[in-house]
Formats: structure tokens, sequence, C-alpha cells
């Protein structure tokens, strides 16, 4: 059955390297490690298949992987529908996209980002630009690939806010004196599981996958094993 599912007979796991709830790079090692590593080499485990980590350090990096070479069979990154040519689980995890603004800036909530002149650095075609694409009118949207790349437009002057993760922009903010987290939250990001389209027994085995790991308590033991904090488990969906 698992060989008819990955004719390959190896798992090739897509995970993106630059989301801090889903990778880090061990220190002594340099091996990638994290919440999407441990799934990956979990459901290679289930599978009885090793397992091939394709890192990519930007979502566009991820899915451009896909698309050209089709280079792997499951992916770790942001819900959402508008990414095409994948299929999604229901999400696993759930964490916030905030902004970090710098000392001074009159912004107190993430209410008052959509304002004519204020630059937002985005990381391009994330589900949070995606997000701010359908919602944002007056503010522009400084997009470029990647999270770490957004976080330089910001560090550098060249953007008055900084839409990410709350883990991330925390990371960030201990690098700028003085900059803070605005106020509340504009979107709740849903991490899934991404299988390539058109492999309907692949994309039922990755849910089923999903929900196991919820309701096992997997989910919740990495959350805290990885040190997420903010981060929750997703709820299992409604019937």
């Amino acid at each position: 059955m698992n060989r008819n599912l990955l004719p390959g007979g190896r798992l090739r796991a897509g995970i993106l390297t630059t989301s801090p709830v889903l990778a880090a790079r061990d220190p002594a090692s340099g091996d990638l490690i994290g919440m999407a590593a441990d799934l990956a080499r979990e459901l290679g485990a289930r599978l009885g298949m090793p397992v091939d980590i394709i890192a990519r350090d930007t979502t566009a990096g991820l899915l451009d992987a896909l698309h050209t070479a089709s280079s792997w069979d499951v992916a770790f990154f942001s819900y959402d529908p508008e990414h095409a040519g994948v299929r999604f689980t229901a999400p696993y995890l759930e964490c916030e996209g905030t902004c970090l603004v710098r000392a001074d800036s009159p912004l107190r909530t993430v209410d008052e980002i959509d304002t004519s002149g204020l630059r937002i650095a985005v990381s391009a075609r994330s589900s949070l630009d995606l997000h701010l694409s359908r919602h944002v009118k007056y503010a522009f949207l400084n997009r470029i690939p990647g999270a770490v790349a957004a976080a330089a437009l910001f560090t550098q002057g060249k953007a008055d806010a900084l839409a990410g993760i709350r883990q991330q922009l925390i990371k960030v903010a201990a690098t700028v004196p003085g900059s803070r987290l605005l106020d509340g939250r504009f979107v709740v990001i849903r991490h899934a599981l991404a299988s390539p389209d058109r492999r309907d027994a692949w994309a039922a085995y990755l849910r089923e996958f999903v929900e196991d790991a919820k309701a096992s308590g997997l989910i919740a033991r990495l959350v805290v094993k990885n040190g997420l904090q903010g981060a929750h488990v997703a709820p299992a969906p409604s019937i």
C-alpha cells in the first residue's frame, strides 16, 4: 500500500526553513530540526520509508520546486487555498500574524496598519502576503521573497512595518532596539501539510495522519518540545 502511495519508495518532504514555527538548524550538526522535521520523520516512520528533506528558504521557492521539478511529496507551510497546484490537509497548528514597528511609530494596534503611505514588508507569496493583499487598500505592500529578506527591509529602514508570525517577529525585535509588536493580530496562520494536486489517495492518507497526530497528542508534545510559545494545536475539522 505504501509503495502505491509513493512509488519512489522515499518520502520527499519540503520544509520552509525560515519559519521558526516550522524549522531551525541544530547549532552543532547543522541538521534541520523543529516541528516540520519532526513530523516529516514521524510520517516517514509510519510509511516505513527514508525521508529526504527538501529545504527552501521562501514559500515561493517551495512552490516553484513543485511546479518546475515535482520535487516533493509533502510540504509544510501555511494553509491558504490560493496556493495553486497543491492540496491541503486540515491545519494542525495555529499561530498569529501581526506586525513589528519601530519605537517612533504612531501605530499601536494592527487595526491601524492600512494607512496611506505606510510601507509594510512581507514575504512574497506567503499566506501573510495573500491575506494582506486581499484586505489592505491604502498601505503599500513591499513584497520580497522570504521572511529573512522582508526582515532586512525593515531593519534597513526600507519599510515602516514588518508583517510576520509572532514567533518570528519576536526574534527580529531583539535585533532592533526599541521596536515593538503591535497589539492584536491581523490573521490566524494555520499550518498544514500540502500535497501535489491530483493525488487523491496520498492526500487522503495525509489528512488521516494529521488528524491522528492532533488527537493522539503528538502535535501538543511537539509544541512543547520545540518551545513554540503562543502556538496552539488546531481544532479538529467540523463535519
